[in-house]
């Protein structure tokens, strides 16, 4: 089932509905299309994204598509999809408009650094948690996913995130600022549109803010570190 997008005013819902909304290829052609119909066919001044899984906002990299391709030592493949991931979050990160993750659930890995792009968070209290299990699975960050975490976690915590692999609840990424405000599922969406329509301001005018306020996260984005498939550092 395609991406979903239906308008809220001058608000563009955006309903991931892949299951655990995993990254795949696919995956990410389906956000970059769906992100490119809100700039270009909309009049939306606020991108909201969230989930039609009512316990999962996204679980990161697909795992049982990519391992096959590492196993195979398909370099090409490998390198492809690090980059189009990047490009995804580097999308979200610079979107000409403020932008809104709603959190419906569990955010993992992968799912809960695209997190950090977005300009505001809004987390789903009864269910769900935001983790880096990286350190369990002996997983290094590449710089640019480390950027984008720095720019929405305290420093203090981001370090105790990704060093202990805890899991934090909305309650708690409230309380560390990580997210706007953690509400119960069935206000989440009212609570989320509430305040993303206080955010009706001038596309060309956020998106000049934005390209300034993250040129240091943009720089870590696009100079990746070449070697990564060749050194065998792989991440989830």
């Amino acid at each position: 089932m395609p991406i979903e997008i239906k308008m809220d005013e001058q608000v563009a819902v955006v309903t991931l509905n892949e299951g655990e909304n995993r990254f795949n290829p696919e995956f990410l052609s389906q956000v970059m299309k769906a992100l490119d119909r809100v700039e270009n066919e909309t009049e939306a001044n606020v991108l909201v994204i969230n989930s039609a899984h009512d316990k999962i906002f996204s679980n990161g990299i697909d795992l049982d598509w990519l391992l096959p391709v590492f196993k195979k030592n398909d370099k090409a493949t490998a390198k492809g999809f690090i980059e189009a991931m990047m490009a995804m979050f580097k999308r979200v990160l610079l979107f000409p408009m403020p932008t809104i993750a709603a959190i419906t659930g569990h955010a993992f890995a992968g799912g809960a650094i695209w997190a950090c792009y977005f300009d505001f968070r809004f987390m789903r209290s009864d269910r769900g948690y935001l983790c880096y299990p990286e350190v369990d699975l002996g997983i290094p960050f590449l710089p640019g996913m480390l950027a984008g975490m720095k720019k929405a976690i305290p420093r203090h915590t981001l370090e105790d995130m990704v060093l202990t692999g805890k899991r934090l609840t909305a309650t708690q990424c409230q309380a560390h600022q990580i997210v706007t405000k953690a509400c119960p599922m069935e206000a989440l969406m009212a609570e989320t549109l509430g305040f993303a329509k206080t955010l009706n301001k001038k596309r060309s005018t956020v998106a000049a803010m934005k390209a300034d306020l993250n040129k240091d996260v943009v720089y870590a984005l696009e100079h990746e570190d070449p070697p990564i498939i060749d050194s065998g550092r792989f991440f989830v």
